[in-house]
């Protein structure tokens, strides 16, 4: 399976530990397409519900629901939750693909988790 960066894929988050966002899940796929590629670990931005309070979250990107990204409800990228998770064991499907607006919007709320200037 050739892995894409903006890539919407169903994934096993379990087991978690403390407040870690668990369950199967779709994440979007943030890790370049030459790590893609060639590395088992890909890291992922999980999706879940959205809610008023979660939205307010500077670093929760919001996604509507459309046929490009598979998604069934309205949405958030919780980019404060991004994990590096083994395809091999983790991954489940492909769902779709965020816009290149949303993987933009997606891209800065990694820059200000991870403090990129």
């Amino acid at each position: 399976m050739n892995i894409k960066r903006g890539m919407v894929v169903q994934i096993d988050f379990n087991p978690i530990k403390g407040s870690e966002t668990g369950k199967i899940r779709p994440g979007i796929v943030v890790t370049n397409n030459i790590y893609n590629e060639r590395v088992p670990v890909i890291q992922v931005v999980p999706v879940t519900a959205w809610s008023e309070k979660k939205s307010k979250i500077i670093t929760n990107v919001e996604l509507i629901p459309s046929n490009e990204n598979g998604l069934k409800k309205k949405s958030l990228a919780d980019c404060l939750q991004t994990r590096p998770l083994n395809r091999r064991y983790r991954f489940r499907k492909v769902i779709g693909k965020v816009s290149d607006e949303e993987l933009q919007k997606i891209n800065d709320a990694l820059k200000i988790v991870f403090d990129l200037h």
